[in-house]
């Protein structure tokens, strides 16, 4: 008797900011991953509500484009800074809201879970996370930052799934 075959699945790992929101996507058949495509919605432009739509457009665009299975995003963090926290939540809000709204399942993972699946420690630094994410999905070069740490939330995604 042979066990089932693992699905194949297109997994979104989203870094949500609300000036550079970094997306990431991958392929996952069991624990096999393959690069797909990667990036940053640049939403530097105008007030508040003009980048989260900038940001929320540029998600509705990825996910039509690629059809995503489902979605990882960098849960909040404490910061130090309440104006800051409240725009990264915000950011986070719209990018949640675009992914439900093609009704794709959404994970949430704090940027702790995603430095320890990835590098073995939570306290990383984004150049080890970088290193990890290119040695995993064998890159030529290093991700821009933001869409590192997009496809490093993929990953952790697919780390902890398969337990």
């Amino acid at each position: 008797m042979s066990l089932p075959s693992p699905e194949v699945r297109c997994i979104l790992g989203i870094d949500p900011g609300s000036r550079r929101t970094g997306y990431g996507l991958i392929q996952a058949k069991g624990r096999k991953v393959a690069y797909i495509s990667s990036g940053c919605i640049v939403a530097v432009e105008g007030d508040m509500p003009k980048r989260l739509t900038t940001i929320y457009k540029g998600l509705q665009t990825i996910i039509q484009e690629f059809q995503p299975d489902e979605a990882a995003i960098e849960d909040l963090f404490l910061a130090k800074d309440p104006s800051a926290a409240l725009k990264l939540g915000q950011a986070r809000g719209v990018a949640i809201a675009a992914v439900a709204s093609h009704d794709l399942a959404v994970y949430e993972y704090t940027p702790r879970s995603v430095k320890k699946a990835l590098v073995g420690t939570g306290g990383a630094d984004k150049t080890q996370v970088a290193y990890m994410v290119k040695t995993l999905l064998q890159l030529p070069g290093l991700p821009q930052a933001d869409a590192a740490d997009a496809l490093a939330i993929a990953l952790c995604h697919v780390n902890t799934s398969q337990h």
